[in-house]
């Protein structure tokens, strides 16, 4: 595990981060959201040593992160990093041999990685001559080349089409499924709805929403409720004791306590048939716009 505790960093008077607290947990996918300059970017840096701190610090496992624990790290920053007129396979095996691994070993890792993320037909193509999608997944070979212990990606879904996003996101899965701590930011918000298990949520450099996906749904939910009938709901809206949100034919969601809500079920059902009935949980582009105001 990766733990971020009190971590504030300034440039000057102005305050990029202030103490940002969170866990990165082993084998769990974190999506790390917020808008541009919300300060996502400086915290993956100072995870990973790029930037120091101003004051907190970042443990793993309990102890404070070395020099040598960040050697087996692997980070995808959202700014291209190849050589661009290296071929791909060339680029990532050298990378892999820069963290120390051996020749035969990178490019074996490589190789695997790249017939992974469907590039293995690309591999003696230069960097610069792959589409921007095709470099997105050379750099994310880059990242996992070394078979890193915690996984650090800025905007990894950056650029990639529908088709490119699932195979890159069965990769990241992959290793979470071995124990591996994943934090990656994107602004893709349904997708990392989708896909991670915890959040955490950035604005104006302080943590506004932390922890597992659904517990924070549940925590920013209120007593709604979808209801949706084959004919015309529009008898809601005059039922004392609800408050209709949204309304759409015979398709509608209301405020009521369960009890209430309860009694509206058992009049629908009076009235014909009931498609579907359930409390309203909210999304994450809602939860997000709720705690960055």
């Amino acid at each position: 595990m990766i733990s971020i505790d009190s971590v504030t960093k300034r440039y000057g008077e102005r305050t990029a981060i202030e103490n940002v607290s969170f866990d990165i947990a082993a084998g769990r996918l974190t999506g790390f959201v917020g808008g541009n300059g919300a300060g996502k970017t400086t915290t993956m840096r100072i995870i990973l040593g790029v930037l120091s701190a101003d004051s907190g610090d970042v443990r793993l496992n309990g102890a404070p992160v070395r020099s040598d624990d960040r050697r087996r790290f692997g980070y995808m920053p959202e700014e291209r990093g190849l050589y661009p007129k290296m071929k791909v396979a060339e680029q990532v095996a050298y990378l892999g041999r820069l963290r120390g691994m051996s020749g035969s070993a990178a490019n074996a890792a490589t190789t695997e990685l790249l017939d992974r993320l469907e590039l293995g037909p690309r591999a003696n193509d230069t960097v610069e001559s792959l589409s921007l999608g095709n470099q997105q997944r050379a750099q994310i070979a880059a990242a996992l080349v070394h078979d890193p212990e915690v996984l650090i990606l800025d905007e990894p879904f950056s650029g990639l089409d529908p088709l490119a996003v699932e195979v890159v996101v069965g990769v990241l899965q992959e290793r979470a499924a071995q124990g591996v701590p994943v934090l990656f930011s994107s602004h893709q918000l349904e997708l990392v709805e989708r896909l991670c298990d915890d959040l955490v949520v950035i604005a104006d450099g302080r943590i506004r929403a932390k922890g597992p996906k659904e517990r924070l749904r549940t925590s920013h939910s209120t007593l709604a409720w979808d209801l949706e009938t084959p004919g015309d709901a529009a008898w809601l809206r005059s039922r004392p004791g609800i408050a209709v949100r949204e309304f759409d034919g015979g398709w509608a969601r209301f405020e009521a306590d369960e009890a209430t809500a309860q009694d509206v079920l058992r009049d629908a059902l009076s009235r014909g048939a009931v498609r579907s009935f359930s409390p309203y949980r909210p999304t994450l582009t809602e939860i997000f716009k709720e705690v960055v105001k």
